[in-house]
């Protein structure tokens, strides 16, 4: 009985391991390939992330604005605004690519697809 629970241990303590390595991290420099019904764009994301927070720096077509957001698990949204026009970006990522739905202060929206540099 007690091999069983030492093995029932250490298989837990190794599920624990593996999904504390899997954890998704999107800091770093990005290039995106943006797809909207008014056109499209490759704007770059400098991003910083901190837990589940995320910040940095969005610069593109629309100038350059500092960054907001969330990753909870593979869901990453972030946002910034442009002359008083809220931009969100909604999807998933992993560590080195993005992809999801854009969202243009509800003038546009389209997809875009990132890789980190």
């Amino acid at each position: 009985m007690k091999q069983v629970i030492t093995l029932f241990a250490f298989f837990l303590f190794i599920g624990f391991s593996a999904s504390a390595q899997d954890a998704i991290n999107v800091t770093g420099s990005w290039s995106m390939t943006v797809q909207t019904d008014a056109g499209s764009g490759t704007p770059a994301f400098e991003l910083k992330q901190e837990g589940e927070k995320i910040t940095g720096t969005y610069t593109g077509q629309l100038g350059e604005a500092p960054v907001t957001g969330t990753i909870k698990g593979n869901v990453i949204h972030i946002e910034f605004e442009i002359q008083g026009n809220l931009i969100k970006y909604d999807g998933t990522a992993t560590a080195t690519e993005m992809e999801g739905k854009v969202n243009l202060a509800d003038m546009a929206t389209g997809t875009f697809k990132g890789k980190k540099k």
